[in-house]
């Protein structure tokens, strides 16, 4: 794959370039300030986000999938829906000796990074399912997951767009979802403990902290 393909100029060249492992990509996306969007609903493209320093979850799913291609892996993400009154979460998917990991950027100590042991991606958004929860009542809502999301079919330009990519996320979100909890078995679900609900709503980020 030409490198080249994507319009970067060099600093985000050699930016990507040092993103070669799901690793080091995650670690990156530790140390990115959390995108509250203050100034009103964004999606922002990889050069935007290197440009204003702070992304969302499925702005750094982009990003990080991005990385991946770069180094010629297929730029995959998987997005977990929820029930309509908590927020739906997007990872980006990789593959290592045949089994599915995930990339994710979260503002708490839950949703996080999966390493690639998962044989399906199944068994992947399952992981997810027992800390996606509401802090507030303690009610477990993750539903559905989708097929993985190939961002190829958007070609390449998004990757440096200064509009905001919200095809992408009407497009994923329209995409094939697949059922986690049995229909019959949704009220057997239990609500999670006084110490999981403190510790799933302690934040990373603050809105009060720089840059975010």
């Amino acid at each position: 794959m030409a490198r080249n393909m994507f319009g970067l100029n060099q600093k985000e060249r050699l930016f990507f370039r040092k993103l070669s492992t799901p690793e080091k990509i995650q670690d990156y996306l530790d140390t990115l300030p959390f995108n509250f969007e203050k100034s009103g609903l964004t999606f922002y493209s990889p050069r935007v986000i290197l440009r204003e320093g702070k992304a969302h979850c499925i702005e750094a799913a982009c990003l990080a999938a991005t990385a991946l291609w770069y180094h010629g892996e297929e730029p995959l993400i998987l997005d977990l829906r929820s029930l309509r009154y908590d927020f739906d979460h997007v990872v980006t998917l990789f593959k290592r000796n045949g089994y599915w990991g995930a990339l994710s950027k979260t503002n708490h100590g839950v949703l996080r990074y999966r390493d690639p042991i998962y044989r399906t991606v199944r068994e992947l958004a399952l992981s997810y399912f027992h800390e996606y929860y509401l802090t507030t009542t303690g009610r477990k809502t993750l539903r559905e997951y989708s097929r993985p999301f190939n961002l190829k079919r958007f070609g390449t330009d998004w990757v440096t767009s200064e509009e905001s990519l919200i095809d992408i996320a009407e497009a994923l979100d329209l995409s094939r979802h697949y059922r986690i909890v049995p229909p019959a078995n949704e009220r057997l679900l239990r609500t999670v403990s006084a110490i999981e609900k403190k510790t799933g709503s302690l934040p990373e980020w603050r809105k009060t902290d720089p840059g975010t």
